[in-house]
């Protein structure tokens, strides 16, 4: 007869085998299911890639272009189409911070500047020069006193012996500005404002007003200033500031040597810190009556800021937070700054 395993030893080991047969399929279907999606993920990457290297060859191209053209035109060409054009390549380095390499931002953003810096010189250079010419002063009658001279407003001057200037800056003497205050309240309206490259330098213990819409600023070696600014057509340079308190609305936003101190921006760009300790930022606050005329003439975007976005040019590490800079906190900040 042919030899039979007794049913006690077979029935116990039926169910065990059953959900093996059963179990091994699911773990296999399993890994295959991730195993295809790790290759999608791959595949998607490599896409992705391939499509920021395409947008960055593009960019390079056109950004070149443009700045060939504006370089062109500041040499022998409009100085308004040479203004309108440079507008328009920041505006493009703006647009296209999100898919380019730091570097390649910063490059874009170093020949943003110098090209600022050259129109302002060749506004500059074409202005007419003012006629001086003396006048014999009237006799006032016996007794008479003269009306002492109203004291004059603090301009901004040529940079001192030993200063250097800051980047971006033209190399004449400034347009408009304050320089050298201390202790002072001092502003500026949209007249004097409109479309001009205003610089405030060495200012001490100030608080300035700049009710209108500027082209280009530039806060170079101010310590413990309050600066409130509406809207900047192009970039701000804030460079060498201690203990300040800034409040400004542009394209884009770098802040160089500056140490404690706290910036309320709109700023349509990633900001921009290198050599900073101990800065902060928060969204943009301040208002006063006219100011949405001058944001529609500045051109800024008011539905768009990256206040929160801030590239720190010291700090090459990608998976920790730069411990340069930090948000302030919502309960601490100003909203009323009349």
């Amino acid at each position: 007869e042919e030899l039979r395993a007794p049913a006690a030893f077979v029935a116990p080991l039926q169910p065990e085998m059953a959900a093996a047969a059963v179990a091994l399929p699911e773990r296999l279907q399993r890994r295959e299911a991730e195993r295809q999606q790790g290759v999608e993920r791959q595949r998607q990457k490599k896409e992705a890639q391939v499509v920021k290297e395409e947008q960055s060859e593009f960019f390079v191209a056109v950004f070149a272009r443009e700045r060939e053209a504006v370089e062109a035109l500041l040499a022998a060409g409009p100085l308004e189409e040479a203004a309108a054009r440079l507008q328009g390549l920041q505006k493009l380095l703006t647009e296209s911070v999100r898919f380019l390499a730091p570097y390649e931002v910063r490059q874009g953003q170093e020949a943003v500047a110098r090209l600022q810096g050259d129109l302002a010189a060749r506004r500059q250079q074409l202005q007419p020069k003012k006629k001086f010419a003396f006048r014999a002063l009237k006799k006032g009658a016996p007794g008479n006193q003269p009306r002492p001279a109203e004291p004059a407003r603090p301009a901004v001057a040529a940079p001192a012996p030993g200063h250097g200037l800051a980047e971006g800056e033209p190399g004449g003497p400034p347009l408009c500005g304050f320089s050298g205050a201390q202790d002072e309240e001092l502003e500026l309206g949209p007249a004097e404002l409109l479309q001009r490259d205003v610089v405030l330098s060495e200012l001490r213990g100030c608080r300035v007003r700049l009710r209108g819409n500027a082209n280009t600023l530039r806060v170079r070696d101010c310590w413990g200033c309050t600066v409130l600014c509406g809207p900047v057509s192009t970039s701000v340079l804030v460079d060498g500031c201690r203990d300040c308190l800034l409040v400004l609305a542009c394209q884009q936003l770098r802040t160089h040597r500056t140490r404690d101190s706290r910036f309320y921006v709109q700023v349509t760009s990633r900001a921009v810190i290198e050599d900073c300790t101990m800065v902060s930022f928060a969204p943009y606050t301040w208002s006063y009556t006219g100011i949405e005329r001058d944001f529609e003439s500045s051109g800024l975007d008011r539905n768009r800021n990256n206040w929160n976005l801030v590239d720190d040019f010291d700090w090459l590490a990608t998976d920790k937070p730069s411990p340069n800079w930090s948000l302030i906190p919502e309960q601490e900040r100003i909203s009323c700054w009349d």
